[in-house]
């Protein structure tokens, strides 16, 4: 009998059964009123996890698809912005710019560094002439957090715009939109909100909002401004993706039985418990200090390869890792343990990767899965963390 299926990597993440069936539900007309007391529900919901007054906008797109409405209603042709570059996801940012002719100011950082707010204001100082900070809260590819509540306090008192990457952060670690002073807040819905792929949700401040008003969209879907008044009607400006704003009530109603904090605090636990049995076998972790919940990145041995360590995770375990992207293929190993993950998929997925090392060629000290499930219970338990 083979292995349970597990699904460890940074998204697409395991899907709960509640939210499974809430998919499968027989499917209704997005311009009824049947969908539009589901859609008045949902926004509710969205502006507690998101910690805004604002409208929260779904829009048919991947996370890519959102971050582009964002540089496309914020920002027009010939303005300039300042992109934090630290991974490949903020130099996505830039290559979104690029493509709308909106010039980019880089803040490049060594992958594994997260950006300080002291750089992101001597920046600015040097550039005074930039409308917007396009960052990630947490960099997917490389495992940093990045201080975002700490680069509010620079941008909040300038006439520039923070618009803020929560792809693999939203549901997953305290982001509160309103109170940090975040501009733009955008998510997907594959992470930590425990849906298939396919939906970007998107929200603005006031000063935002000004500022789009002097923009035309670069781009003819993306139209913040008109999906905005259809979100404040409990609809969406194009066809709705129906069975995932289902799917997604039910998710979020999952939130709201347990509570955000408590959410939180298992996330947080979960990542103790991850860095934790990392460096009790023996092993680097890739982001030091500013590290993400919800996903551990870690260095294998030098003599192993990281492909064939997911290759055996996957073939003898049913466990699915991510590698590293870019120049760390190979090098990099992502472990992903949010939204509808628990101890015991982390447990086995570290195990996975440890035996997929030591068959590689690496060296694993044992007693990491005690030390890492004590630093759970531990973390659980920790009164500082929220």
């Amino acid at each position: 009998m083979r292995n349970k299926k597990r699904l460890l990597a940074p998204g697409p993440t395991p899907v709960p059964e509640r939210v499974r069936l809430a998919l499968a539900q027989d499917m209704i007309h997005h311009r009824k009123p049947e969908f539009k007391a589901i859609m008045a529900q949902v926004q509710q919901r969205l502006q507690k996890l998101f910690g805004t007054t604002q409208p929260v906008m779904p829009l048919a797109c991947s996370g890519t698809g959102v971050m582009t409405a964002a540089v496309t209603n914020l920002f027009a042709a010939g303005e300039k912005v300042l992109v934090i570059e630290a991974g490949k996801f903020g130099e996505r940012w830039g290559e979104i710019c690029n493509a709308s002719n909106v010039v980019v100011e880089k803040l490049v950082l060594d992958w594994g560094e997260a950006v300080t707010a002291e750089a992101v204001a001597n920046m600015l100082d040097i550039h005074p002439d930039c409308k917007g900070v396009l960052v990630q809260l947490s960099e997917t590819s490389t495992g940093v957090l990045h201080p975002v509540d700490e680069i509010a306090g620079v941008t909040k008192d300038r006439n520039v715009l923070l618009v803020v990457d929560g792809i693999s952060a939203v549901s997953i670690s305290p982001c509160s939109m309103d109170e940090w002073g975040i501009d733009c807040l955008l998510t997907g819905s594959q992470k930590g909100l425990m849906l298939p792929p396919g939906l970007g949700l998107i929200a603005c401040s006031d000063k935002a909002w000004q500022k789009a008003e002097s923009v035309t969209p670069s781009c003819f879907y993306f139209n913040l401004r008109a999906e905005k008044q259809k979100t404040l009607q409990n609809q969406t400006l194009f066809t709705t993706p129906v069975n995932l704003i289902v799917g997604l009530n039910e998710s979020l109603a999952m939130f709201e039985e347990t509570g955000f904090d408590a959410v939180f605090r298992k996330q947080w636990a979960l990542t103790m418990m991850a860095r934790t049995a990392i460096v009790e076998m023996g092993l680097e972790l890739f982001a030091k200090d500013h590290f993400t919940w919800g996903l551990t990145s870690v260095l294998v041995p030098e003599n192993v390869d990281a492909s064939a360590v997911l290759e055996y995770a996957k073939e003898q375990f049913g466990v699915t890792l991510a590698g590293g992207q870019a120049h760390m293929k190979g090098r990099l190993v992502r472990i992903g343990h949010m939204g509808w993950v628990d101890w015991a998929d982390l447990a086995a997925g570290l195990h996975a990767f440890a035996e997929g090392c030591k068959a590689c060629g690496g060296s694993i000290t044992s007693g990491y899965l005690e030390k890492g499930l004590h630093a759970y219970h531990s973390a659980l338990n920790d009164s500082e963390i929220l």
